[in-house]
């Protein structure tokens, strides 16, 4: 999977930009504030149809305009595709792959696979659980069209039943129709629970693996899964926080819920874990996410590197480095460090400076 080129138009602090990628390892440094992070965004918006900063369209687009436009040519398995973007103020986004035009955004999801990786990343540990939720759902979405269908659904009733909560305190005869969402939220939450599970099993192993590496195997870090709710007492417990439910007016069980944990023997890293663990954990973690899409897929993702370098150690820098020699790779800092020089080969390198393109190498 290689992406050969991206312009961009009216794309946040860009009136317009042209870059052409190399397939190996490509470096975007400037001054901070310049527009190195909005590229990788750019990118990544193209690949997954949305903000990995949970950005809304509207917040994309140059300020004092009211549209943008976002094209990608990238390649996969040998075979050359087209995905065209255009994001607009007041109305949905409209997308084309190969010039033609999709209904749903979801239908962008698999085209090409993105890992997105950032300092705050580093934090997913110790950070609440939707973080942890926010990863398995973007992992998932890209690899399990179903899983996509499953989570879209179950949201859509979730929604809905917490409208109705509401609607509730006004009109006490809609108590009945509450049932209707019940069995919705059952049906597909059960889904996304078995998938979410599976999910976790799998990956637990690579964690474990790249984490006792980084550590000199002093290290053996677990990765579980903790449902809010077990499949088989899904629709029961809906039934017993009803009453809960409607005093506080939104839906108090099912997979919204869920989160991760991350042992080391009997320790809770996200609480009692150190600093240096917590990020160890996350690097482990975004590592297996590459594993694991060049597994099910077969080919490598593409990964987005938003100044994390700086924020690692030597040990963990070095892992980082040679875990990605066989990726095409995009690295924003703010200067050509010494150590990049001498640990990576550097294949492309551009100087970004204020919403301005230029090619050094």
């Amino acid at each position: 999977m290689q992406i050969d080129s991206l312009e961009i138009g009216n794309f946040r602090n860009y009136e317009l930009g042209k870059i052409e990628f190399h397939s190996g390892t490509n470096v975007l440094y400037g001054d901070n504030a310049q527009g190195k992070t909005n590229l990788l965004e750019a990118i990544f918006v193209c690949g997954t149809s949305r903000s990995h900063k949970g950005s809304k369209d509207k917040d994309l687009i140059r300020i004092g305009q009211e549209e943008s436009h976002i094209r990608m040519y990238f390649r996969k398995k040998g075979i050359k595709h087209r995905i065209d973007m255009h994001l607009k103020k007041s109305r949905a986004k409209g997308i084309a792959i190969d010039g033609i035009p999709i209904k749903r955004s979801s239908e962008l999801l698999g085209m090409i696979h993105v890992i997105f990786f950032s300092p705050e990343d580093l934090r997913i540990i110790k950070n609440g659980p939707s973080e942890r939720r926010k990863f398995i759902n973007m992992e998932l979405c890209q690899l399990d069209s179903f899983y996509l269908h499953d989570l879209g659904e179950y949201n859509k009733a979730l929604v809905q039943r917490n409208k109705l909560l509401k609607q509730i305190s006004f009109q006490p005869s809609l108590l009945d129709t509450l049932d209707v969402w019940d069995m919705n939220l059952v049906e597909y939450g059960a889904k996304v629970i078995r998938r979410r599970a599976s999910f976790v099993e799998e990956i637990s192993e690579m964690v474990t693996v790249i984490n006792e590496k980084l550590t000199g195997n002093h290290e053996h870090i677990k990765m579980l899964y903790e449902p809010n709710v077990l499949i088989e007492e899904l629709e029961e417990k809906l039934k017993k926080s009803r009453e809960k439910d409607l005093k506080f007016c939104t839906t108090s069980v099912g997979p919204h819920r869920d989160d991760l944990c991350f042992m080391n023997q009997d320790v809770d890293i996200r609480q009692f874990g150190s600093q240096g663990q917590q990020r160890t954990c996350a690097l482990s973690l975004k590592l297996a996410e590459i594993e694991l899409v060049k597994k099910t897929v077969g080919d490598s993702p593409i990964l987005l590197l938003d100044d994390v370098l700086s924020e690692l150690d030597r040990n963990r820098q070095n892992y980082l480095l040679d875990s990605i020699d066989d990726i095409q790779t995009m690295i924003t800092c703010t200067g050509i460090e010494e150590f990049i020089n001498s640990r990576l080969t550097l294949d492309k390198i551009f100087r970004i400076a204020g919403g301005k393109i230029s090619i050094e190498k």
